[in-house]
């Protein structure tokens, strides 16, 4: 199809889709076609680049004084036809044709608009971009094309399938699918869209892919039922397919005579408004299909424009006439004289050229989903508009050396190719039109649904988009409330390898699957994850540990020896009892105090050994509870004062027997001075005071201290007070045991001595009572962890002080209360009653 003008742009259409070779002229008579198989969307396309160029030769704004002309050639669909049309439209080398009845010959085509296929464009583009001729496709994709390098002069008007690929994924993650299948063709198309897809979903962390298959060119039913087994055994319930509609019709014959549903397809741009797989058959397995779809636009006046084709409007030697001629007939179903031979005889019809095209419904009128040609209308405008641009250029003031312009008379292409690259204008559809440095636009896509209605019909709606701004960067939006699914729940179907671990697992990866492909490990004590499909758990902070379910931390137990459990409720009351007892023993010796029993057994030490007891009683009760540093360092002090001072009150008690019945002895008089009243008062204290600078020099130099035991236990914390120093603390209890030991051999010597109430045989008896509860005491203290080591130092205060006061004091008691008769001087003396 050819159009004079001032300025020539060229086209390069699909009209046809099959071709018989070795005839590649593109002036074929009409009745021996060497194209076959009519495209009526590339037929439209075709017109659409004449109808923006009549447009853009209407508008007194745009390039006035300038009239633009078109030379469109038909591809074939087949990269030799494709590749022979750009040569011509670059050299100028085709055979002339008529423009009209004065001028022969073919003007110079300044840019190209096309062609449809990658492949085809790559060919084209590495030999037209020698001569820096512009080239803005509407249809071709591959991300290869975006290398400036190789194509210099390359444009277009669509998103490359970078883009598109990005796209996808964005409607993956937000639907959750992780585990997709993909389907290629075997061209540039699809094997570069499969690199970038496998490139991207890895570097986003999104999904894996369950299958990677290259779908055959022609019909292959062997590879197809290969292709259509493995999605059919799959687990993965998404397919995503970037191919041209030539490739899904064989496949999808494949899928419906296996029966393949529960699938949900996703389709690339190529073959997302392809009516020819919206069939009957087809949709009970598309149904529902989610795709990418070039921008749909909007362009007043193109279906006016569409219905003033007829066949007569062009000289009847023009290929373009030879073109519309075919539409006819195929839209018809009739043929022009001279028809084929047995055309009439088999009931065929004859074209008038004056039929109605509303009349029968062809798709050629059906503007309601202009997606590729809103980008051919973009690329003819692009081209005006970098023109329009060019003619504008102040001389002194241009790009060109010496700030020079080009003219209309010696315009060279790569000076339009120059102001293509800064074209920038926005459409009548509100759509903004730029390049940047590789020959993009800015990219933006529908998403469609394709929808099954009950009377059988197919709609093709729009549930989205996704674009890229210069102030935003790439946004999705996606209205979920509008996609119509064709599974049973009508909800999004789950598409995954493996199910989400929950809060509280990790995932781990099964060896030799995809990363999608794992198991879900409970994590370990003291570990959490607290979110979804986490790669690790995180340790928790010193004082809190893992919850059961291992999804949050909790604070760790905490476990001391406390007054609210039964053992330390146990060990209270029998520190309590023991005091109880001690204040009781203390008032009967109070009340009797000058009675014979009482006096007898040294009266001062008897009531500061009482009061010593009941302090040792008393001191077991700061064992218990959380310890402080108060508390550690007051609990050490205090046993080891306390219990010094109540052996220290023993050990002068027995010295002062052996005085005594030292003293009854001829020339032992002496013997008494040393231990009166005040000498009884300055042992006690001196011993008691070497116990106290004990303690003093230990908590100077290392004192016993709270602490947070993790060791026993590591889901608590031990509280308990480590002593510091152990020299310190074993210097501690070697002093009470060496004054134990010490009062124990002084009373052992003293048993036998002649008295009807010795009380060296009772303390005899006290001291064997107290060293077996402190030489036990060790051994188990040493190895009772946290709270119960404390335990079984109250229990050996508590035994050891119940020890001293049942074996000094109770057969006082007894004598005092019960056998009053015995607690005289006589009786005591031996000189009474005789013992019964």
């Amino acid at each position: 199809m050819h159009m004079p003008g001032d300025v020539v742009l060229g086209g390069l259409f699909g009209v046809h889709y099959s071709s018989i070779f070795p005839e590649l002229s593109f002036t074929s008579e009409p009745n021996q076609p060497r194209c076959q198989g009519f495209d009526i969307l590339g037929f439209r396309y075709a017109h659409t680049m004449a109808f923006a160029i009549n447009e853009i030769n209407r508008n007194s704004n745009l390039l006035p004084n300038v009239t633009l002309g078109y030379s469109l050639y038909d591809s074939c669909e087949t990269l030799g036809i494709s590749f022979r049309a750009s040569l011509s439209l670059a050299s100028g080398q085709e055979e002339q044709f008529l423009l009209d009845e004065t001028c022969v010959g073919s003007p110079p085509v300044l840019g190209i608009v096309g062609d449809s296929y990658s492949t085809f464009t790559i060919a084209m583009s590495s030999v037209i971009g020698l001569y820096k001729l512009p080239i803005v496709s509407y249809f071709a994709t591959c991300p290869c094309l975006s290398d400036r390098q190789r194509f210099p002069s390359f444009f277009r008007t669509i998103p490359s399938d970078t883009f598109q690929v990005r796209a996808m994924i964005q409607i993956l993650n937000h639907f959750s699918w992780t585990w997709v299948g993909l389907l290629v063709s075997d061209d540039d198309y699809g094997l570069h869209a499969a690199r970038s897809f496998q490139s991207d979903l890895a570097q986003s962390g999104g999904g894996c892919l369950a299958f990677l298959e290259i779908l055959p060119w022609g019909n292959d039913p062997a590879k197809l039922r290969r292709i259509v087994d493995l999605i059919k055994t799959s687990t993965s319930r998404v397919v995503i397919v970037f191919a041209h509609e030539a490739h899904m019709i064989p496949l999808m014959e494949e899928v419906v005579r296996q029966n393949v549903t529960g699938r949900q397809w996703m389709a690339s741009e190529a073959w997302t408004a392809s009516t020819v797989l919206q069939t009957p058959k087809n949709m009970p397995y598309l149904g529902g299909t989610l795709g990418i779809a070039i921008r749909r636009g909007e362009i007043p006046g193109l279906r006016e424009f569409l219905l003033q084709i007829r066949p007569d409007q062009q000289c009847n030697n023009t290929y373009g006439n030879s073109l519309v001629r075919k539409f006819w007939e195929f839209t018809f179903q009739c043929r022009f004289a001279p028809p084929p031979a047995g055309w009439l005889e088999a009931g065929g019809a004859l074209c008038t050229g004056q039929e109605d095209l509303e009349s029968v419904g062809t798709e050629l009128l059906d503007v309601s989903e202009l997606r590729p040609e809103y980008n051919v209308y973009k690329a003819v405008y692009s081209l005006a508009y970098a023109l329009n641009d060019l003619l504008r250029c102040v001389p002194g003031r241009g790009p060109f050396s010496g700030h020079s312009c080009a003219s209309l008379q010696r315009l060279e292409p790569w000076q339009l190719t120059h102001y293509l690259q800064k074209v920038n204008f926005t459409t009548q559809f509100g759509d903004q039109v730029s390049f940047d440095k590789n020959g993009d636009a800015l990219p933006i896509y529908d998403i469609i649904n394709w929808v099954w209605l009950p009377d059988g019909r197919t709609i093709v709606q729009n549930v989205g988009e996704v674009k890229r701004s210069d102030s935003r960067g790439e946004e999705l939006k996606i209205d979920e409330d509008k996609i119509v699914w064709s599974f049973k729940l009508k909800k999004p179907p789950r598409s995954v390898c493996s199910e989400s671990c929950l809060p509280g697992t990790r995932m781990a990866r099964k060896k030799g699957k995809p990363l999608c492909c794992f198991d879900c490990i409970l994590c370990s004590d003291g570990k959490i994850s607290n979110k979804t499909d986490s790669m690790e758990c995180t340790s928790c902070p010193e004082d809190f540990w893992s919850s059961p379910q291992r999804d949050h931390c909790v604070p760790k137990k905490t476990e001391f020896l406390s007054y609210h459990e039964p053992l330390g409720i146990c060990l209270t009351a029998a520190s309590l009892l023991g005091t109880f007892i001690c204040a009781v023993v203390l008032g009967i010796f109070s009340y009797h105090k000058h009675t014979p029993m009482v006096r007898a057994n040294n009266s001062e030490l008897s009531f500061l050994l009482l009061v010593s007891l009941k302090l040792c009683f008393l001191c077991s009760l700061l064992f218990i509870g959380r310890p402080r540093l108060w508390t550690c360092q007051l609990r050490h002090a205090a046993f080891g004062i306390i219990f010094v001072l109540c052996v220290s009150c023993i050990l002068v008690k027995t010295m002062v027997v052996l005085a005594v019945f030292k003293a009854s002895k001829p020339g032992g008089g002496e013997v008494l001075k040393w231990f009166g009243a005040v000498q009884q008062r300055g042992t006690v204290l001196v011993l008691t005071s070497i116990q106290a600078a004990i303690c003093t020099a230990w908590f100077v130099s290392s004192s016993p201290t709270p602490h947070k035991n993790t060791e026993y236990h590591n889901d608590k914390i031990v509280y308990e007070c480590v002593v510091g120093s152990t020299v310190g603390f074993a210097v501690l209890l070697g002093y009470i045991g060496l004054l134990a030991i010490l009062s124990f051999l002084l009373a052992f010597l003293a048993r036998n001595l002649p008295d009807n109430f010795n009380e060296a045989k009772f303390i005899t008896f006290s001291m064997l009572i107290f060293c077996a509860v402190w030489v036990a005491f060790v051994p188990v203290y040493v190895n009772s962890p946290g709270k119960y080591a404390d335990a079984v130092e109250i229990f050996a205060i508590l035994a050891s002080s119940f020890g001293l006061l049942v074996a000094l004091f109770g057969p006082k008691c007894y004598i005092i209360l019960l056998r009053p008769e015995r607690n005289t001087k006589k009786a005591i003396m031996g000189r009474g009653t005789p013992k019964s």
